[in-house]
C-alpha cells in the first residue's frame, strides 16, 4: 500500500499522463515484491528525435549465473502507454564495467530481446521481461570488468553511456574519442570481411584514396579466407581488427555485413540484419561521429533507413548504394555485348534493389535498318535477363 501511494505521488508530480495508471501501478507493485532493492523515480527521457517526456523508471540489479554469480545493473523506462507498449531497457554499467556488445545489447547499453519485440498485453509483463533478460544474460554476459588501464582508456565512452542511460541521446553531447587526427587524416573503415568487404578494401587501397583502411572483421574465430590473404600479403596501410575502436575518426564507414544465406532472399533476412546493425551502428557512429555511413548491406533501402535511425546522423551522412553497382555492371555489359559506348552511358538500373529493379536505357541510338533493330531487341532481352 505504501508503495502504491509512492507511485501515485510520482505520477502526480509529473505532467505526463499515464493512460492506464492502475494497470501500471499493479505491475510495478509485482516488480517491487520480487526485486525489493529496485528504486523508482520520475525523470525526463529524451528520444532520438529530440522530443522529451517525463517517464517513470526503475533501476537496480538482476542476479545472473555465468560460472559465478553476478549482479547486472539495469534501468527500465516505462512509457505512458504501458502496459500496451514495452519499456525501454538499458544496462547501467559502473565506472569499472565494460559493455560486451552482442546479440541482445548494443554499444550504448540498450537492451534488445525477443520478449520486447513480441510484447503483447496481458501476456507480456515486466516480471516476464526481467526473467527473459536474466536467461539471455546467462547465455551471453553483457558486462565485463575493466582493468585500471582499460577503465582510463574508456572513461569517455562510459561517460557517454551514462548519458544515454539517463535518456540523453543528442549526438552533440557525445565526447570525442581520439580526435587528434580529425580533419587531417583520411581513414576509411569497411565493416564486414566477406567477399564484398574484401573487394572494398582492395579497391580503396588500389585507388589510393585513403591514408589508412581498416577492415572490421566481426566473424567469430580466427581470420580465414580473404582476411587471411590480406594479412599474409601485408597490404600497405590496411589494418584488420575485431575492435570497434580501430575505426575511430574514420571519414567514411562502409557497411557490407549481411546475414544472407544460400536459401534466403533479401527480405528473409531483414530482422536478422536489423539485429546485427543494432550492435554495429551505435559503436561506429560513436567512434567516428563526423563520418559518412555508406550502406551496402541488403536490403539496401531498409538497412540505410535503419542505419540513419540508429546513428542519429543527419540524412546527408547516411547513404545507401542503391542500384549504383547494378548500373555500373549494366553499362559494362552493354558496352561489351552491344559494342555501343554512347548507349551504355545512358543506361541505368532503377527502382528498388532486389528482384524488382528495372533495367532502363534510351532508344535514341536505335539503328536505322530493320535487321539491326531486331538484333538490338534480341540483345536487350539478353541483357535484361542477365
Amino acid at each position: 500500500e505504501a508503495f502504491a501511494v509512492k507511485l501515485f505521488s510520482l505520477f502526480l508530480s509529473s505532467p505526463s499522463q499515464y493512460k492506464f495508471r492502475d494497470l501500471t501501478i499493479e505491475e510495478l507493485k509485482n516488480v517491487s515484491k520480487t526485486y525489493t532493492k529496485f528504486t523508482f523515480s520520475m525523470n525526463t527521457y529524451t528520444f532520438k528525435d529530440g522530443s522529451q517526456k517525463d517517464l517513470l523508471n526503475f533501476s537496480g540489479t538482476v542476479p545472473v549465473k555465468y560460472g559465478n554469480s553476478y549482479n547486472i545493473p539495469i534501468r527500465l523506462w516505462i512509457l505512458d502507454s504501458h502496459p500496451f507498449a514495452p519499456p525501454i531497457c538499458f544496462l547501467k554499467p559502473t565506472a569499472n564495467m565494460g559493455i560486451s556488445v552482442g546479440k541482445h545489447v548494443d554499444a550504448r547499453g540498450r537492451i534488445y530481446l525477443p520478449y520486447l519485440q513480441n510484447w503483447s498485453h496481458p501476456k507480456s509483463t515486466l516480471i516476464g521481461l526481467i526473467k527473459e533478460m536474466i536467461a539471455k544474460f546467462e547465455e551471453e554476459l553483457p558486462l565485463y570488468s575493466l582493468s585500471s588501464s582499460d577503465a582510463a582508456r574508456q572513461s569517455e565512452l562510459l561517460s557517454y553511456i551514462a548519458k544515454i542511460t539517463k535518456g540523453e541521446t543528442d549526438m552533440k553531447s557525445r565526447s570525442k574519442t581520439g580526435g587528434k587526427n580529425e580533419g587531417c587524416f583520411n581513414k576509411i573503415t569497411v565493416v564486414g570481411a566477406g567477399d564484398l568487404g574484401i573487394v572494398c578494401v582492395l579497391a580503396v587501397a588500389a585507388k589510393d584514396v585513403a591514408d589508412k583502411v581498416v577492415l572490421l572483421d566481426l566473424s567469430e574465430g580466427a581470420a580465414k579466407g580473404g582476411t587471411m590473404d590480406l594479412e599474409i600479403f601485408a597490404v600497405p596501410n590496411v589494418e584488420i581488427s575485431k575492435d570497434f575502436s580501430a575505426s575511430a575518426d574514420s571519414k567514411v564507414v562502409v557497411l557490407t555485413v549481411n546475414s544472407l544465406g544460400n536459401a534466403q532472399t533479401y527480405l528473409d533476412v531483414i530482422q536478422s540484419n536489423v539485429d546485427l546493425f543494432r550492435g554495429i551502428i551505435p559503436a561506429v557512429s560513436h567512434y567516428s561521429q563526423n563520418a559518412v555511413l555508406l550502406v551496402a548491406s541488403h536490403p539496401v533501402e531498409v538497412m540505410t533507413f535503419v542505419s540513419w535511425k540508429l546513428s542519429s546522423f543527419p540524412k546527408s551522412r547516411v547513404i545507401g548504394v542503391g542500384a549504383n553497382l547494378d548500373s555500373e555492371r549494366f553499362q559494362y555489359i552493354l558496352t561489351n555485348l552491344l559494342k555501343e559506348e554512347v548507349l551504355a552511358k545512358d543506361a541505368w538500373v532503377i527502382g528498388e534493389q532486389g528482384e524488382d529493379k528495372v533495367p532502363s536505357w534510351t532508344s535514341c541510338n536505335v539503328v536505322a535498318n530493320q535487321t539491326d533493330a531486331m538484333a538490338a531487341r534480341n540483345s536487350r532481352e539478353k541483357v535484361a535477363n542477365r
